[in-house]
């Protein structure tokens, strides 16, 4: 394969209706998507790819039931416990994207230890947006841009000069590199709050699999697909 994406962002969908449509409880599906999501980041290690990321809870998602956002981040907890240490000898550092103030007290502190823990690593990075939203991104680094923007004069200046630059420096995590394929699974075709900011010249993948069979075939077929697009960046192709 010629090209490869050196960063892949998943918006992994569909595991309650995997569920549904087998006759599983929507935990059931949340599970199984964990398992998918584990032998993903494994793969993209494989293939060498930098970065990965994984929209794993969003900011509207706490509209889902008590019930259901128990299981996700007791399921959370656990593959960081559980699973983290293996993942850190592969060479995988695991990072998060969203405001983690929200989450349980359990999940939070999971997240921050495993996040410490495997700052050495340098495989890959797996990027885990939690309590993320892209609109919510924007608003937070506005909110700090604003803070610096009174600091000084000069500052001020330098912000008026380069606005777009400054604002990059505020988001969540400002030296991931910019996502260059973003799959969506389950067919759905929208962005959802996710990375409206860093996916501006990401190619999209929209894959017809829920997310708990997506597998090796249907990943190679979004890496195929991605080989095939010429990315120009509002400029001209060589050809």
């Amino acid at each position: 394969m010629n090209q490869l994406p050196g960063h892949i962002a998943f918006i992994m969908d569909g595991n309650g209706r995997w569920a549904r449509e087998k006759g599983l409880a929507r935990t059931e599906g949340h599970a199984r998507g964990a398992e998918v999501a584990e032998r993903v980041v494994r793969r993209c290690a494989d293939l060498c790819l930098s970065h990965v990321t994984l929209f794993a809870f969003s900011t509207e998602n706490w509209k889902r039931p008590t019930s259901e956002i128990h299981f996700l981040f007791e399921t959370l907890v656990y593959y960081l416990q559980s699973r983290g240490p293996e993942m850190m000898e592969r060479g995988v550092r695991i990072r998060f994207c969203g405001c983690l103030d929200s989450l349980p007290e359990k999940a939070r502190l999971a997240a921050h230890q495993v996040e410490e823990d495997s700052k050495h690593c340098e495989q890959i990075q797996m990027i885990l947006a939690i309590n993320y939203g892209g609109r919510q991104e924007l608003a937070h680094a506005a909110l700090e841009l604003a803070k610096q923007y009174h600091l000084s004069p000069e500052l001020r200046e330098q912000i008026e000069e380069h606005p777009e630059t400054y604002l990059e420096k505020k988001l969540y995590l400002p030296d991931v590199p910019f996502p260059d394929l973003v799959v969506r699974t389950s067919g759905e075709q929208r962005i959802s709050n996710f990375y409206l900011w860093q996916s501006a010249y990401s190619e999209w993948y929209f894959s017809p699999v829920y997310w708990p069979d997506f597998g090796e075939e249907e990943l190679q077929r979004a890496l195929h697909d991605f080989a095939q697009r010429k990315r120009r960046f509002g400029g001209l192709s060589d050809d």
